[in-house]
């Protein structure tokens, strides 16, 4: 039977004798209760237990619980930021600092407060394409986009950014991450708008991820988000399924008219070069040409003043040196000679022709293989030149 039904006995959970006690009846007595609660620690602890202030044992226990509860409460402040992470502190919902990796402490709950992010992590936005497990599928409501000259392209881009600002990321601008999604598809059309389309499909894509990426920065930068874009990269730019073959065919064409002009222009860089040369080659010919002929022309006139002058000296002289060397120079030239001799043949035959054919053939060959193989037939002609001189002048001066 249950201690406090009626006729239970004396059975007091608390040790206190029968219920007609000293209490009459009534609660167990808690100053007793503390104080063999005191005895057993006394005994657990080799009897060095304090004794209870004049507070009663009650109060000691309850300071040393709420000494405890303070330790406790002071040392769930520490915390641990990672590399590459910030911790941004808050105190009633402020903020008071940003920290760095490493051991650090702050207010715990419910009066401060740690935020941490990480700073080093590059973020992916995907504009006209998603990545489903490894693979990548495109979404046509955000790639197709108009160009200048109002034809339809589609653009698939995808662009890097880090936490810049933690502080700022966390609480200045509500969800920056889908802003930034949001921004970075208006840029895109913006510069897309403003390009046509054989630019953005051949040489525009680097310029296009550029200007991309620099007006979402500005974006960004204008809302406070604390987002940084590190880099803005085109996947891939190409025209509507429905028009593939047909773009294929106007890139090929123009690939095949491209190929025809570098090789006409290598053509003419191989040809001009070699014409100019000639043409300079022919007017350094012709001035050296002119050079030749007003030397000659000079030398004849000077010689012909000196001749002149000589022969108003001695006409006579001159005269007779004048014939000879006109005589000479037209024997030289003829195969045959006839000299009129007084008193003796009427006729008289040098043999000039071999010789003239002599001197034709071996310019080049007969005086570089020998030069001595010639001299006999050189005295010979020599000596009948001087005997026909000898004649005419003989002849003259009679």
């Amino acid at each position: 039977m249950a201690w406090n039904e009626p006729g239970g006995g004396s059975r007091d959970p608390w040790g206190g004798g029968s219920r007609g006690g000293s209490n009459g009846g009534g609660p167990p007595d808690l100053d007793e209760v503390f104080r063999k609660f005191r005895d057993q620690l006394r005994g657990m602890f080799g009897g060095k237990v304090p004794s209870a202030p004049s507070g009663g044992p009650g109060a000691g226990i309850v300071g040393l619980l709420v000494a405890a509860a303070l330790v406790v409460w002071g040392l769930s402040g520490i915390y641990i930021v990672d590399t590459g992470w910030r911790g941004v502190e808050l105190t009633f919902g402020r903020h008071v600092g940003t920290t760095g990796p490493g051991p650090h402490w702050h207010w715990p709950r419910p009066i401060g407060q740690v935020e941490r992010v990480n700073v080093e992590e590059r973020r992916i936005i995907e504009i006209g394409y998603e990545s489903v497990q490894g693979r990548s599928r495109p979404v046509l409501h955000e790639a197709l986009m108009i160009t200048r000259d109002e034809n339809i392209v589609n653009v698939q881009l995808a662009m890097q950014y880090q936490v810049d600002d933690p502080f700022l990321y966390l609480f200045n601008f509500r969800m920056p991450d889908d802003a930034l999604k949001q921004v970075t598809e208006s840029a895109v059309r913006e510069v897309i708008g403003k390009r046509e389309l054989d630019f953005v499909l051949t040489e525009g894509r680097t310029e296009v991820a550029q200007e991309t990426g620099r007006l979402a920065q500005e974006v960004m930068d204008e809302y406070r988000t604390g987002l940084r874009v590190v880099q803005s990269v085109v996947q891939d730019i190409q025209p509507p399924e429905e028009v593939q073959s047909a773009f294929e065919d106007a890139i090929r064409a123009r690939e095949d008219e491209q190929r025809t002009i570098n090789q006409a222009q290598a053509y003419a860089n191989e040809l001009i070069p070699r014409a100019l040369g000639q043409a300079a080659r022919v007017l350094e010919e012709a001035e050296g040409y002119r050079e030749q002929v007003i030397a000659q022309a000079e030398g004849d006139a000077s010689r012909f003043n000196a001749i002149f002058e000589e022969y108003r000296h001695a006409p006579q002289i001159m005269r007779q040196r004048l014939y000879l060397e006109t005589m000479e120079e037209v024997l030289s030239n003829v195969s045959k000679v006839m000299i009129d001799v007084d008193g003796g043949q009427p006729l008289m035959y040098v043999p000039l022709d071999k010789l003239m054919e002599r001197r034709a053939v071996a310019p080049d060959f007969g005086a570089a293989a020998d030069p001595r193989a010639d001299r006999p037939a050189e005295r010979d002609a020599a000596a009948s030149t001087r005997r026909a001189r000898e004649a005419l002048r003989d002849r003259g001066i009679r």
